[in-house]
C-alpha cells in the first residue's frame, strides 16, 4: 500500500511560447498520489497545452521551467512504480531506486523517457480512438499488455467493461456505438495501460450528464484506488467541483486563480449570462415533419438495431428545436435522417421546399437533392482542412466563390458572431487549425456552417468542448441568427443549460422512441428523472 501524500508530479514554473506568443506563463503545481488537479478556463486558455506538455509531446517542450516525475525506477528491467522508498520492483522483484525525473532534460529516445510516456494515460477531447470494425471486446484485447494468458486477458477485459459500465455492449461493433459509449471504451483502453499518471482533456464534454457522471466517478475511483495522480481540463465547473482536489483557472496562459475547486469555479462563472430567449412571434409554419419515422440497422452480431423507432413530430420555420436524451437514445440518427444522410427504414421525414414537401429518403436531385443545399450540419466529430488557414476554411475550401475582399469581410462577420474578438482577427484568419485550441476549432467549424447561410442548421453537440462563457456567446449567436436571418435550428445536445436558455422546444428520446415533447423547462424534469432511474 502506498502511503498517502507522496509527491508524484511537480510542475515547476513552466512557460511555453508559440511563434513569440506566450500560451503558458509560469504555471506551477504539485500533485501527490491519490490526488486530482482540475484545470478550467476559456478556449485557448492554455489548458490543452499544459496537458500535452505533461504527456511529453515534443512540440510542447517548455521554454522555461521543468516537469518533474517522482517515481521508483528499477535498474534491472527499467520498470516504473509509485515512489515508495525501499519498495521492490513490481515486475521483476529487484530493488528499485526512488528518483526525480526531469522529463524534458532527457533525450527524445532515452529509454527512461519512453517508459515514462508509456505509463501516462491520456484521454483527448472529441477523439474516439477505437478500431471501428472491431467489437468492444476486441478493442480492449488490443490495448492489453503482451505476455498475459488468454484467461488473464479475458478476466481483465471483463473487469474493464464492468468498471466503465459497458458489459451490455461487449460484442457490439465499435462504429455502432454512441459518442458516450465510445468515450467510455476509450477510458477503458487507457486504464488497460496500468498508468501512473492519468491526463484528460475535456473527457466528458460531449457526454450526457448521466454518462458524464459515470465517467467522473470511474476516473476518481481509479485514481483513489490505485493511488496514482490525475490532471484534467474541463469547461464544466461541475466536473471540476466533483473530481478535483485542487483547481487552477487559466486565461490566455496566465494563472488567474488557484485553490479550492468550488471557490475557483464560482469566480470563473461570474460572467456567465444568456440573452433573453423569446421566439414565439418569429415561428412560422411546419418546415420539417417526421411521421412514424424509423431507422433500423441489421448487425450480424446484434441482429436488428432499432436506432429510431417510430418517431413523430414537426419543427416550425425559425424554431430552435432540441433533441435530448442519454447516450445511444437515437438523437444523432434522427438528425441525420432530417439532413438526408441516413434514409428512414419506414415512415417519412419531409422538409418543405417552396410549396412542396420533399421526402428526405428519396435520393437524387428530384428527391432530397432539392433540400440538402439548404441544410448545414455541424457534426459531433467535425473536421477542418488542416493544410488551409482559417480564412480558406471559411471560404474557398467550402466552395464560397466571391471576390477575396468580400470573402474576408464575410469571414470576419461570422467569426465575430461565434465569439471571437475583433482585435484577434488578423492572427486568426491566417492561422492553421493545428495551432488553435479544440474549442477555437469547434467555433470555426460552427462558423463554417453559418457562413453558407442555410435555411436549416443541425448542430450535433455544439457546445461539447466550449467553456461556459463561449457557450453563452454561441447560444446568443444562434438566437440572433434566427432573428436576423430567419434560420431554423435542430440542436442535438446533452447540455441542458444550453437547451433551456436557447431552444423553443425539446424532444426527449430514449431507446429510439420519443418520450416527451414540450418546453425545455418541462422536458428537463423528465430527463433528470431518467438519469436518476438509470443510476
Amino acid at each position: 500500500m502506498v502511503p498517502e501524500s507522496i509527491t508524484l508530479l511537480t510542475i515547476d514554473n513552466v512557460t511555453k511560447r508559440f511563434e513569440g506568443k506566450t500560451v503558458l506563463s509560469n504555471v506551477s503545481a504539485t500533485i501527490s498520489t491519490g490526488q486530482i488537479l482540475g484545470l478550467i478556463g476559456k478556449s485557448a486558455a492554455g489548458k490543452s497545452v499544459l496537458i500535452h506538455m505533461l504527456r511529453g509531446n515534443e512540440e510542447y517542450a517548455p521554454d522555461e521551467g521543468r516537469v518533474l516525475y517522482h517515481l521508483n525506477v528499477c535498474p534491472k528491467c527499467g520498470h516504473l512504480d509509485l515512489p515508495v522508498e525501499g519498495a521492490p520492483c513490481s515486475k521483476c522483484g529487484k530493488a528499485s531506486e526512488t528518483r526525480t525525473i526531469d522529463f524534458w532534460s532527457l533525450k527524445e529516445m532515452d529509454p527512461l523517457r519512453l517508459e515514462v510516456r508509456r505509463r501516462i494515460a491520456i484521454m483527448m477531447q472529441r477523439t474516439f480512438a477505437l478500431f471501428g470494425d472491431l467489437t468492444v471486446m476486441e478493442n480492449l484485447y488490443e490495448s492489453l499488455p503482451k505476455g498475459l494468458s488468454e484467461a488473464e486477458r479475458t478476466e481483465r477485459v471483463i473487469e474493464l467493461l464492468e468498471f466503465v459500465n459497458m458489459t451490455h455492449r461487449t460484442t457490439h461493433i465499435a462504429r455502432d456505438l454512441s459518442g458516450g459509449e465510445k468515450q467510455r471504451i476509450v477510458l477503458a483502453r487507457q486504464i488497460a495501460k496500468d498508468p501512473l499518471i492519468f491526463l484528460a482533456d475535456e473527457p466528458t464534454g460531449t457526454l450526457d450528464p448521466n454518462t458524464a457522471e459515470i465517467v467522473h466517478r470511474s476516473l476518481v475511483k481509479y485514481v483513489r484506488d490505485h493511488n496514482i495522480c490525475m490532471v484534467f481540463a474541463s469547461h464544466w465547473p461541475e466536473a471540476v467541483d466533483t473530481m478535483a482536489d485542487d483547481a487552477i483557472w487559466l486565461d490566455s496562459g496566465d494563472v488567474i486563480m488557484k485553490g479550492e475547486p468550488r471557490a475557483v469555479t464560482e469566480k470563473f462563472m461570474e460572467d456567465y449570462k444568456f440573452e433573453k430567449k423569446d421566439g414565439k412571434e418569429l415561428l412560422g409554419e411546419p418546415l420539417i415533419v417526421l411521421d412514424d419515422a424509423e431507422k433500423h440497422f441489421f448487425s450480424v452480431v446484434r441482429g436488428v438495431v432499432k436506432a429510431v423507432d417510430g418517431v413523430t413530430f414537426d419543427i416550425r420555420e425559425r424554431e430552435i428545436f432540441a433533441l435530448v436524451g442519454l447516450s445511444g437514445a437515437g438523437k444523432t440518427t434522427t438528425s441525420r435522417m432530417i439532413a438526408g444522410m441516413t434514409p428512414s427504414t419506414s415512415g417519412s421525414v419531409k422538409i418543405r421546399i417552396g410549396d412542396d414537401m420533399v421526402d428526405m429518403s428519396e435520393s437524387g436531385f428530384m428527391g432530397k437533392g432539392r433540400a440538402t443545399p439548404y441544410i448545414g450540419f455541424l457534426h459531433q466529430e467535425y473536421s477542418l482542412y488542416p493544410f488551409d488557414n482559417v480564412l480558406r476554411n471559411l471560404t474557398t475550401c467550402i466552395g464560397m466563390n466571391m471576390p477575396a475582399e468580400i470573402a474576408k469581410v464575410k469571414a470576419i462577420q461570422v467569426l465575430l458572431s461565434v465569439g471571437f474578438k475583433k482585435e484577434e482577427m488578423e492572427r486568426l484568419l491566417y492561422s492553421y487549425p493545428d495551432t488553435l485550441s479544440v474549442g477555437e476549432c469547434q467555433r470555426i467549424a460552427f462558423a463554417q456552417v453559418l457562413i453558407k447561410e442555410p435555411r436549416i442548421i443541425i448542430l450535433d453537440e455544439p457546445t461539447g468542448t466550449m467553456d461556459p462563457i463561449t457557450k453563452v456567446v454561441v447560444a446568443n449567436s444562434v438566437l440572433r441568427a434566427r432573428e436576423e436571418l430567419g434560420e431554423t435550428f435542430v440542436v442535438v445536445s446533452h447540455d441542458m443549460d444550453f437547451v433551456v436558455n436557447c431552444c423553443d422546444r425539446a424532444a426527449f428520446m430514449k431507446d429510439g422512441k420519443l418520450v416527451m415533447l414540450g418546453k425545455p423547462e418541462e422536458v428537463i424534469k423528465v430527463f433528470d428523472g431518467a438519469e436518476d432511474g438509470s443510476k
